[in-house]
């Protein structure tokens, strides 16, 4: 079962560029509430508390109790966290979408390998881990905080695919075929030539954070 984590919210009226840095210089984070049928709300919350909040679940599988005034508790996942470009570590936003027990969601939750394979123990194998989540379709009492997979048996050359695993109560809907580890020969230091190393692809662009005028999309 997934973690669940609690935040108090205060319904927030006034929007734009000028009242989100406002609200900043008080300690506050401007978010905004949606899904579940209803119509996007503006709140702001604690910075604080929301910082600690994303730093302690480590997860977006993570169900969050949101608190506003004037209305019952929601239950809610953490859709967007939007950051300081200049100063990651201070949230500028956050988007919360707002579940319901009786109707599936789709969320994308951690693999966790579990042991040492046999190919790397007994064979001097490498171990790759390929695909770090994956997307499931459940009712969030059967959300899973993380899916393990056994990868203890696994030898040289071989390794686990989507089709392999289960997550209980749960739609996969990845490509079965998709691979999700696989242990690798020995890497030797003759296979690290100069023509090899000049051919390593580049890193992928990591999407920017959006600046601070843009932390309110919805408004």
């Amino acid at each position: 079962m997934a973690n669940q984590a609690t935040l108090s919210a205060e319904p927030r009226n006034v929007t734009g560029k000028g009242a989100a840095r406002e609200l900043r210089r008080r300690g506050r984070i401007p978010a905004v509430i949606y899904g579940h049928h209803r119509e996007p709300q503006a709140l702001d919350v604690d910075a604080i508390s929301a910082t600690r909040l994303v730093q302690a679940i480590g997860s977006a599988a993570t169900l969050v109790e949101v608190t506003i005034t004037g209305r019952e508790p929601v239950k809610v996942l953490i859709r967007e966290v939007q950051r300081n470009p200049v100063r990651p570590v201070d949230i500028i936003h956050l988007d919360l979408y707002e579940i319901s027990a009786d109707e599936k969601i789709t969320v994308e939750v951690p693999v966790h390998l579990v042991g040492i394979p046999d190919g790397v123990r007994n064979s001097g194998g490498v171990l790759d881990h390929l695909l770090h989540k994956i997307e499931i379709r459940v009712f969030p009492k059967d959300l899973p905080n993380h899916v393990d997979v056994d990868v203890t048996p696994l030898t040289i050359g071989h390794g686990v695919f989507v089709r392999d695993i289960t997550v209980p109560n749960a739609e996969i809907l990845n490509d079965p075929g998709q691979p999700i580890c696989t242990v690798v020969p020995p890497r030797t230091e003759a296979a690290e030539t100069p023509a090899a190393v000049a051919e390593v692809a580049e890193p992928e662009l990591i999407r920017k954070p959006k600046a601070e005028e843009e932390g309110e999309a919805e408004e």
